[in-house]
């Protein structure tokens, strides 16, 4: 009888082994394609599905979040391109790099260290095929003509006189998304209306900026048609650029298809940030005029990448993510002449504090694993991306990793039982702290800390320098209870000193 009972828990014990491993190998060769979509400060309603009001028609990001979900409470780590975009690759709040406030410009030397574990060096470490191609916004490792003179000399408006060049040496590979462990990258250095304008590809200038451009002026060209004077490679077309990295995004996922390993496109838009260029093909198809066009033409990229997975035959084997890295740029003029509220209901806009500066647009489908049509309530923030894939692909972080990252899968599979999040940091454009817990939100400062107006407040003699909104009962921030509960903001002044530390 011994005997026996042995040779049965013997024959258990390899049956829940051989088991496992059948699992583990299944897992391996399952693991899905991942393409990131980021917006460029499109706004929480913007899209139709998320907003029956909104004066644009998304039907493309519509059919994701027919077929897969959204999230109502999503937030970018910060209120503004580039702090976004550090938290999305490396899983940290940007104000623990060298950036304290504002954004890069497009002669800025990398904010990422080159060590640094990242979205991409991770999935490649665990058999991925990656790939970056968009807008970079995170600085580039350029080389200077003369090591004695600085790269560039900025103005907000100008970076050089007519006719000038900066002091990069535009001919010599630069250090950036390679670098931090992209095998592809096809990108334009920051934003559409951030000098030097040209492509580069894998770190390398397609064609040198020896042109120039006297950029273009809202006051002369029309709401949201700018870009700044300076550099441009003579090819370089603004009014293609999103067509140009959608071609090359779709023409990157069709020539997955003969591979063997799973790929990850990140796929920064250039839209619709400023300029706004709709084309022929949108022009007035929306109600909140060139800004809504131009939403409606990132509809049409996304519908574009969607029949790429599906011509392709990936799509099953696809989880695809379409976000925002903050707000809609969408101002009080802007209101006042059309009845579209590119950030839905919430206050403010793009850089603001407010909730209308990071509230975003979050909607993903993956086949199989997130169940059509479902909605989540969980607080969700940009630095989430990295330890979701650690937890998709089941293999752990490096230590030190993405320590403000937490993996968001059971959100995506309806099985968390409560919120994920301890707590998020809010960040805005001139550097303004708030801190989220449950329904509690905590701004350390008065004023919007961004484009809003006023966008700083001194507070009154004895008057705190602080706001407290329960968003659950008030989410258009209106009632400041902070006298009412001192017990709630001692524990996230507590929390916040402590992320900070």
């Amino acid at each position: 009888m011994k005997n026996k009972k042995q040779i049965t828990w013997v024959a258990v014990l390899c049956l829940v082994v051989f088991n496992s491993f059948g699992q583990q190998t299944k897992m391996d060769k399952v693991k899905p394609n991942i393409v990131y979509i980021l917006a460029d400060d499109m706004g929480y309603g913007d899209l139709s599905a998320l907003n029956p009001e909104s004066g644009i028609q998304t039907p493309n990001m519509d059919k994701i979040v027919e077929e897969g979900m959204y999230f109502t409470d999503a937030h970018s780590n910060s209120a503004v391109c580039t702090p976004t975009r550090y938290g999305i690759i490396t899983g940290r709040y940007a104000w623990r790099s060298r950036l304290k406030e504002g954004v890069l410009w497009g002669y800025d030397p990398p904010l990422i260290e080159d060590d640094r574990t990242t979205v991409a060096s991770f999935l490649s470490d665990n058999g991925y095929r990656t790939a970056c191609i968009g807008k970079w916004h995170l600085g580039l490792g350029w080389h200077a003509k003369d090591p004695e003179k600085p790269i560039a000399k900025y103005e907000w408006d100008r970076v050089f006189e007519e006719g000038a060049d900066s002091n990069v040496d535009f001919s010599k590979q630069v250090s950036g998304p390679n670098t931090l462990g992209f095998d592809y990258s096809y990108i334009i250095p920051s934003s559409l209306d951030m000098t030097p304008y040209l492509y580069l590809e894998n770190e390398k200038a397609t064609e040198l900026p020896t042109a120039y451009t006297l950029g273009k002026s809202a006051n002369k060209d029309g709401r949201g048609v700018f870009w700044r004077a300076g550099e441009v490679a003579p090819n370089f077309d603004f009014h293609n650029v999103l067509g140009h990295l959608t071609a090359k995004a779709t023409n990157f996922i069709t020539e997955q298809k003969t591979n063997k390993e799973p790929f990850f496109l990140y796929f920064p838009l250039t839209a619709p940030h400023t300029p706004w260029l709709p084309t022929d093909e949108v022009n007035g198809k929306s109600k909140a005029g060139r800004y809504g066009d131009f939403v409606a033409l990132v509809d049409i990229t996304v519908g574009k990448v969607l029949k790429a997975l599906e011509q392709s035959g990936q799509a099953e084997n696809t989880l695809i993510i379409v976000t925002s890295d903050n707000g809609s740029n969408w101002t009080e003029d802007d209101k006042e002449q059309y009845v579209h509220r590119a950030n839905g209901k919430y206050r403010g806009q793009k850089a603001d504090i407010y909730e209308g500066g990071h509230r975003i647009p979050f909607i993903a489908r993956w086949p199989g694993t997130i169940k059509a049509g479902s909605v989540s309530d969980q607080v969700m923030c940009t630095t989430d991306l990295l330890s979701t894939l650690s937890g998709i692909i089941g293999k752990i972080l490096p230590k030190g990793a993405g320590e403000d990252s937490y993996n968001m899968l059971p959100a995506f599979t309806e099985s968390a039982e409560k919120q994920i999040r301890d707590f998020t940091v809010h960040h805005s454009l001139n550097g303004f702290f708030a801190i989220r817990k449950g329904p509690w939100k905590l701004t350390t400062s008065l004023g919007s800390g961004g484009f809003s107006q006023p966008n700083l407040i001194q507070p009154e003699e004895g008057q705190p320098n602080a706001t407290l909104f329960n968003l659950e009962k008030d989410p258009q921030e209106t009632k400041n209870l902070y006298a009412e509960h001192p017990e709630v903001i001692e524990e996230l002044l507590v929390l916040l000193e402590d992320a900070r530390n």
